[in-house]
């Protein structure tokens, strides 16, 4: 006996941006203008935050489109299984890079992590953009950038913290905007993202 699930119109991409963009909220004031001023507290409060909001917003948005896409085809946009890929692995990594500042781990192995994501934004970006979805496709040039200056951070070169500061404020307020634009082309039937 065959069961099939009717197709949804709701992937949880809101979910994914809004947790992705409070983190990058939360951790970039820090790293742009050293507020609040880096110490054993706030590396633990930075820790929690990004385990529990990009980290777990994004891996359950990721999680969702993953079973929704193989096991019970309730979306079927080939551009999701991008989505799903990139908010899977940014969400096992933010569970990685949240758990390391809590705990003061070393950050200098984070510079293979660079490497890899951004291999990830650009593919994210190579595929919202050729699917023409420019808005996501700014947001995965965005993690590039992201990663670009992490990586310089990574391997001790002090001004890339400004950048990566900076790139995860803008980017940030980007996926803020996306959040609600997908939540109101959704439930409302606007058309922000077009």
């Amino acid at each position: 006996m065959d069961i099939t699930f009717a197709p949804s119109a709701f992937p949880p991409l809101a979910l994914g941006f809004f947790g992705l963009g409070t983190g990058y909220l939360i951790w970039g004031p820090q790293e742009l203008a050293g507020w609040p001023r880096r110490d054993d507290r706030v590396d633990r409060s930075l820790g929690v935050w990004g385990i529990w909001m990009p980290g777990l917003c994004q891996f359950v948005a990721g999680v969702i489109l993953f079973v929704g896409l193989t096991w019970f085809e309730v979306f079927t946009h080939p551009v999701l299984y991008m989505a799903a890929l990139a908010f899977s692995v940014y969400g096992i990594h933010w569970f990685a890079i949240g758990w390391n500042r809590y705990r003061g781990n070393d950050p200098r192995p984070n510079a293979g992590l660079c490497v890899a994501f951004m291999v990830v934004s650009a593919l994210g970006a190579t595929v919202f953009f050729a699917a023409a979805d420019w808005p996501v496709g700014l947001v995965f040039l965005g993690l590039f950038a992201v990663y670009f200056s992490e990586f310089f951070v990574s391997v001790g070169v002090g001004l890339a913290e400004r950048a990566l500061g900076l790139f995860r404020i803008a980017t940030g307020l980007w996926l803020m905007y996306l959040t609600y634009a997908v939540t109101v082309d959704f439930a409302l039937g606007y058309h922000w993202r077009t």
